[in-house]
């Protein structure tokens, strides 16, 4: 990481380092223009279009790196936030609209404890340690996260088979399609969180940041809020009678207007407006419904709205 300390004319944005989350990170960066080449013996790769540092981090570092470093700008999930205990200058700045899944409190199915409150004394296995203290101390309604009656116990893997192994009475963990746990013989009975990857921002050392890195904090940030409405949204063109018109805007009014436009046949109009990714068939087929014809759908990669 020495190299970190001469990138004082770049950005630094820490993503996680492998796995889902670093592809899902690179494809969305990718998407945004923010080009970069990852070298795997090196945790840092300097951005090839912009002057920006990419550093690869542990998602569960990274508020901290964020927090109290260099990094202006992290993508991590809103429970490695919320877990990490320096995370006061952090700000959530955007969903990106993935990894999204609960922190859920697991029991086993047929086990004797089926509510949160019969928990409490008992012992749980966690990696979300600070948050599942909170929790239990709520339960035990309690300020003094460090002399709980309940047993906190930090495991960094394999949660799910604490239960039974006989080491815990119950676990926290993130839950994402469930198949997992109820393959363990575990159930939820409650959910602490739910989390998803999003961009997060050091508010404070941002204004401290020299105009130009100021203004890139802008332009990466524009980037990225572009691909995820693309995403949501597709281009939808037609041509439209104009005596229908009326009716055909009411199903297509765009995000803000429809673009209407004069074509050399009499009596018509060309339409194009963007529309929802997911009803996109719906709209289609109300459109033909209601008179239009040449009625066409094109993907978005980016765009700013």
């Amino acid at each position: 990481m020495d190299l970190v300390n001469h990138l004082n004319d770049r950005l630094l944005i820490a993503i996680p380092k492998k796995g889902r989350l670093y592809e899902k990170c690179y494809n969305i960066l990718n998407n945004s223009d923010i080009f970069f080449k990852k070298n795997p013996r090196l945790d840092i790769a300097l951005g090839t279009n912009l002057p920006i540092a990419i550093i690869f981090l542990r998602a569960a570092d990274i508020p901290t790196f964020v927090n109290n470093g260099k990094c202006i700008l992290g993508i991590t999930g809103v429970d490695e936030v919320q877990e990490c205990d320096q995370n006061q200058d952090i700000s959530l700045a955007m969903d990106l609209n993935f990894g999204s899944c609960k922190l859920q409190l697991q029991v086993p199915e047929n086990g004797p404890c089926q509510k949160p409150e019969q928990l409490v004394g008992k012992t749980i296995v966690t990696s979300f340690v600070n948050l599942t203290k909170k929790y239990f101390a709520k339960l035990e309604n309690t300020d003094d996260l460090n002399n709980l009656k309940t047993k906190i116990l930090y495991v960094g893997g394999s949660v799910e088979a604490s239960c039974a192994l006989g080491v815990a009475d119950g676990i926290v963990d993130l839950v994402e399609s469930g198949e997992t746990m109820r393959a363990c013989g575990l159930k939820p009975i409650d959910t602490l969180l739910s989390t998803s990857a999003n961009l997060i921002e050091n508010e404070k050392r941002i204004e401290e940041l020299p105009e130009e890195l100021r203004q890139l904090v802008k332009i990466v940030k524009s980037r990225i809020q572009g691909v995820l409405t693309a995403q949501k949204y597709v281009s939808c063109n037609y041509n439209a009678p104009e005596d229908n018109l009326p009716q055909l805007l009411k199903i297509t009014p765009g995000r803000r207007a429809p673009t209407i436009s004069q074509i050399d046949d009499e009596g018509w109009v060309a339409v194009s407006a963007m529309i929802e990714r997911k009803r996109k068939g719906e709209i289609m087929d109300d459109l033909a419904a209601n008179g239009a014809s040449d009625i066409m759908v094109f993907e978005i990669t980016n765009c700013r709205v």
